[in-house]
């Protein structure tokens, strides 16, 4: 398996994503996942609270299927606030960080009227690609 994450330079420096990553293995396909507990309902105070949350759901999905952070080729989050989610920018990146690590997949951050759990304030979705 290998990832490379392409970065030209007529694109600009990314900043919490990268422009593109080429993968070769197999590919896993993660749901998107919410704040949503064990018991069903959804949990946590704030965006940041709720996107460590969906995120920790997304890593445990993907350990489950035999991959680690490192693998994920591309992930999208579904904002229902974009202004407080960019409010919040610098920590929710040392969320990322201190679960996924410096590296970023291709990322889009998508402005969305509302989640399947109307409480939902984000959803992450993607996918990795896991060696062979």
């Amino acid at each position: 398996m290998s990832l490379t994450h392409v970065n030209p330079p007529e694109l600009g420096p990314p900043s919490g994503f990268s422009h593109a990553v080429v993968g070769s293995g197999r590919v896993v396909f993660l749901a998107g996942q919410t704040a949503l507990s064990a018991e069903g309902v959804i949990v946590g105070e704030g965006v940041v609270e709720q996107f460590e949350i969906a995120l920790t759901s997304l890593l445990t999905a993907l350990r489950a299927a035999g991959g680690e952070p490192e693998h994920l080729a591309s992930l999208t989050v579904f904002i229902v606030d974009m202004e407080d989610y960019k409010a919040h920018a610098r920590e929710i990146g040392a969320v990322w960080r201190r679960l996924v690590g410096r590296t970023y997949p291709a990322m889009a951050g998508i402005g969305v009227s509302r989640l399947w759990d109307i409480e939902a304030l984000v959803e992450i979705q993607g996918f990795a690609v896991l060696p062979d």
